[in-house]
C-alpha cells in the first residue's frame, strides 16, 4: 500500500484528464492521497477533491510564494477550513529563497503565523524551504513547531539538517528527486535517517521520478521512489511501502 502524503491533483496540468487520472489510482497500489494546497483558492480546491473521493485528504495553507495572504482575513480563513473533517494539516507553509528573497521578512512572518495556528488547531505542518534552512530551522525551533510535527516537505538539505528535523519531531518528505542521479545529498539522506521518520511524496505534478523525468507525476510513478529508497536502505520495496504507509498515517492522525 502506499501513502502519497503530498499532491496538487487540482493543478491545471490535471484539467483534461483529472477524472481518469485519478480513476486509474483507484485501481492501483494507492491507499491514500493528501492533496495540498499553496494558496487560499488551492486550499478550497484541495478540500473540494477530499470530499469527492475517499481516499483523498487535504491541507491547507499559503505557499511563501503568496505570503502576503497571511494577513487577519486570510488567517481566518485557513482557521474555518481547518475545522473540515478531513483537512489533516496546515500547509504547504514555509519559506522560499530561491526566487524571492527581497520579501523575506514577509515570508517569516507568514510561516509563523501559520505555524501558531497550526499549534492552535492541533494539526501537523508541512513545510516548504529552499534555500532557507538556517532560517527554517531557526523558526521551526523558536516557536516551538515540534510540538504537533509535520514533514520538511521535498527535502532538499544536507543528512545533518535531516536528522536535526527528525529530533525536533519532523518526517522527511522523499519523492521523484531521490531517483536522480545527481541527488547525492538526498540519497545520503535516505541512507542515514531511519525509514520509519520517511514518509513517500510525489509533489504531482512536479518532480516526476527517473525515467518520466520532465513529464507530468503521478502517484502511480511512486512506485520507482520505493525501489530507490529500497535499494538505498538495503531492503525490500513491501517494507519500504509498508513502514512509510503507517508513517503517514501516524503524522496525519488518520484511523486506516
Amino acid at each position: 500500500m502506499i501513502f502519497d502524503t503530498h499532491a496538487h491533483y487540482d493543478d491545471d496540468a490535471f484539467d483534461g484528464d483529472r477524472d481518469k487520472v485519478i480513476d486509474d489510482l483507484i485501481k492501483s497500489d494507492v491507499r491514500k492521497i493528501v492533496n495540498v494546497g499553496a494558496n487560499l483558492a488551492t486550499s478550497l480546491n484541495s478540500i473540494e477533491l477530499a470530499h469527492k473521493y475517499d481516499f483523498f485528504y487535504a491541507a491547507v495553507g499559503v505557499h511563501p510564494d503568496d505570503a502576503l495572504e497571511v494577513n487577519d482575513e486570510g488567517i481566518s480563513k485557513i482557521r474555518a477550513m481547518c475545522e473540515e473533517k478531513k483537512v489533516v494539516a496546515v500547509g504547504e507553509i514555509g519559506l522560499d529563497y530561491y526566487w524571492n528573497k527581497d520579501n523575506a521578512e514577509v515570508q517569516k512572518n507568514a510561516f509563523i503565523r501559520q505555524i501558531e495556528l497550526a499549534k492552535e488547531m492541533n494539526l501537523p505542518i508541512i513545510v516548504h524551504s529552499r534555500e532557507a534552512a538556517k532560517d527554517t530551522m531557526d523558526i521551526l525551533s523558536e516557536y516551538a513547531a515540534g510540538k504537533v510535527g509535520g514533514v520538511v516537505h521535498c527535502f532538499s538539505y544536507s543528512p545533518e539538517i535531516a536528522l536535526e528535523a527528525v529530533k525536533m519531531g519532523f518526517y522527511i518528505g522523499v519523492g521523484g528527486v531521490v531517483t536522480f542521479k545527481n541527488a547525492k545529498k538526498l540519497k545520503e539522506t535516505v541512507e542515514i535517517i531511519p525509514l520509519e521518520k520517511i514518509v513517500l511524496e510525489t509533489d504531482c505534478p512536479y518532480l516526476a521520478p527517473t525515467p518520466f523525468r520532465g513529464e507530468r507525476n503521478s502517484s502511480l510513478f511512486l512506485e520507482y521512489v520505493v525501489e530507490e529508497i529500497a535499494r538505498l536502505k538495503g531492503i525490500d520495496g513491501n517494507e519500504v511501502k509498508e513502514v512509510t504507509y503507517q508513517n503517514a498515517l501516524e503524522m496525519y492522525k488518520i484511523k486506516d
